[in-house]
């Protein structure tokens, strides 16, 4: 193990804020909970796969020599932080959607639907064979 805070503590405190800034954003990607798309999870995935990987290669791995100090280990992790509790805060403040309201029932036989117009009056229904009924004739006029 490479760790040692007494002879090379800002080797030491990178590799070990390495693994934290990996892990943490492997836990973001890997949950759910605040509406991150798919592609930033990815993201946070991947990234965070990638610290982690370096932070165990040069603490359990690296025989000495040079490494690369990268800032944007620790830059990222608190932009990406950042970014998961704005979008969950955006996420609680949106309202849940509505339930769609039941469609109205079809009308029944002899019903008319609502807003079509009325049907013209019939008269009463008349045995088969049986002459309609006729108007009633005018009367008259004289003059």
């Amino acid at each position: 193990m490479n760790l040692d805070f007494g002879a090379e503590p800002l080797f030491s405190w990178y590799v070990v804020l390495l693994f934290i800034s990996g892990a943490a954003m492997l836990i973001l990607g890997v949950i759910n909970a605040s509406g991150l798309s798919k592609g930033w999870r990815a993201f946070n995935v991947i990234a965070g796969l990638g610290f982690m990987g370096y932070g165990i290669y040069l603490g359990f791995i690296f025989q000495g020599g040079t490494y690369i100090v990268f800032f944007k280990a620790f830059i990222l992790p608190v932009m990406v932080i950042v970014n998961f509790f704005r979008s969950l805060s955006r996420r609680k403040a949106t309202p849940a959607p509505q339930p769609m309201a039941a469609p109205a029932p079809y009308p029944m036989a002899g019903q008319q639907p609502m807003g079509a117009p009325a049907p013209y009056p019939m008269a009463a229904p008349q045995p088969m064979g049986a002459p309609a009924p006729q108007p009633a004739p005018a009367p008259e006029r004289t003059v």
